[in-house]
């Protein structure tokens, strides 16, 4: 094994426990504020009015299944599934995005944040499946790289670092469209 391949299935891994956690925490985070989830789907106009109930009742669990699935280290089923719902949630944001509907919130995360939809969340969730994809893992989940303690450490740390950054990424987003809105008002 080269020092090329464990840096990948390092960062691979690092990605995989990063986006076990956000999927973990946003279906939390959606199961908690299940009365405004309905309402949030419904504001991207996409899915058919009879399937945004469904939609919101099954959308927190999957996300938990999700994300307990990548913090386990299994492959390829939950890496496929954190990848597809990523770019699922990025082409619904674009599609927003490109009709001019900037001010719906984007039920990203903490739906208390109330984030509007940007450029950049497209960006991060693209960004976040092609790291899941590049797994080495993935290639060959038969075959998977084995990691030392000192690397399953450092994928844990980046992983966790991935997790923070996200956070802190819906803050600022949070702050800006707070400040946007309030130049607006006045």
């Amino acid at each position: 094994m080269t020092a090329p391949e464990v840096a990948l299935a390092i960062l691979t891994r690092a990605a995989a426990i990063g986006c076990g956690l956000i999927f973990l925490t946003a279906g939390i985070e959606k199961a908690r504020h299940r009365h405004v989830l309905p309402g949030v789907i419904a504001n991207y106009r996409i899915l058919p009015p009879a399937l945004v109930g469904p939609a919101s009742i099954g959308l927190p669990p999957l996300e938990c299944v999700v994300g307990i699935m990548l913090l386990s280290g299994w492959t390829p089923a939950p890496v496929i599934a954190g990848a597809a719902l990523l770019m699922v949630f990025a082409a619904a944001m674009a599609v927003n995005l490109l009709r001019g509907r900037r001010a719906i919130t984007c039920g990203c995360g903490r739906l208390d944040l109330r984030q509007h939809l940007r450029w950049p969340s497209v960006a991060r969730n693209a960004l976040l499946a092609a790291l899941l994809l590049a797994s080495p893992a993935f290639a060959d989940p038969l075959d998977p790289i084995p990691l030392d303690p000192m690397s399953i450490a450092s994928a844990a740390f980046g992983g966790i670092a991935i997790w923070i950054a996200n956070l802190l990424f819906e803050a600022i987003g949070t702050l800006a469209a707070t400040a946007v809105s309030m130049h607006r008002s006045h």
